[in-house]
């Protein structure tokens, strides 16, 4: 891989990685924002934990 892009040439290739994902619905984004809050740990918690 070629690590001296330009950055038009980043987001260019981002732009085509973007129209390759498939389109998701705001209530799924939502689903998978509080499943992400619900499993991950604050630095409070991993100290009760142990």
């Amino acid at each position: 891989m070629n690590c001296k892009l330009t950055f038009k040439e980043r987001a260019e290739i981002g732009m085509k990685m973007l129209a390759k994902q498939r389109p998701v619905t705001l209530e799924q984004a939502r689903a998978q924002a509080k499943w992400l809050s619900e499993m991950s740990t604050s630095k409070e918690k991993r100290k009760e934990f142990k």
